[in-house]
């Protein structure tokens, strides 16, 4: 491995529900030779299922290689690495249809490039929309991937992050009922997602974070005229 391999950080990217539009994703995204030189991209998931997206895309000249370790793959650009799990019957799938068995799948590409990324095989992971009715289906039962997460890092304080170019935004709550929402805005809480998204942007680099919390009821209540 050269210099040059060793600058480029290993990306685990989750096919995501291979129902859903994860897989064509995965393919579009890595049609962009730029990307290869940028990173070192590894789809966790089916081939079969990647391979089904790149002949619905129109790629049918693509390569995709199956592999069952970080160390096969071969990081090139016109070949599609897919760390291969296995999981899709394709006499039984059909796209845009909500089944226990893609609910499944999705979870265990997950579940898998955590496993990678704990274990320093990848170095930074991506995942693609799981539809978690389908999940759930499939007897895992997660709100979303922050909780997938946080149960497979032995995470106790989390929350979710949105990022873009300066702005970070995190929430109070995530993946509930509005009515549960209202109910999550305590102060502890609050309190809580202050200090992880104070710690994170200066683990992101910005030395003096500035952080707003937005108000629950308009104007943050005017003092209770609309509400406390």
């Amino acid at each position: 491995m050269n210099n040059t391999e060793i600058r480029r950080p290993v990306i685990g990217i989750t096919m995501g529900d291979p129902a859903g539009n994860g897989p064509e994703l995965c393919v579009q995204a890595l049609l962009h030779k730029a990307i290869y030189e940028e990173c070192r991209p590894l789809i966790v998931g089916d081939a079969n299922v990647i391979e089904k997206a790149a002949v619905l895309l129109g790629h049918p000249e693509l390569t995709v290689h199956r592999v069952d370790s970080v160390e096969q793959a071969a990081f090139t650009w016109g070949i599609i690495d897919v760390y291969h799990l296995d999981l899709v019957d394709l006499a039984r799938f059909e796209y845009g249809k909500v089944s226990a068995m893609c609910g499944r799948a999705a979870f265990e590409c997950v579940r898998k490039v955590i496993e990678l990324a704990l274990d320093d095989e990848v170095d930074a992971t991506c995942t693609n929309a799981l539809n978690k009715e389908a999940m759930n289906l499939a007897g895992h039962h997660f709100s979303g991937h922050t909780e997938i997460y946080a149960h497979y890092t032995g995470t106790e304080h989390y929350t979710m992050m949105l990022a873009h170019n300066d702005l970070r935004v995190v929430h109070v709550s995530t993946h509930v009922s509005l009515r549960e929402a209202c109910d999550r805005v305590k102060k502890e809480r609050v309190l809580e997602v202050i200090r992880i998204a104070y710690q994170a942007c200066r683990d992101l680099g910005l030395e003096q974070p500035r952080i707003g919390v937005a108000g629950l009821n308009p104007h943050s209540g005017e003092n209770g005229l609309f509400g406390r």
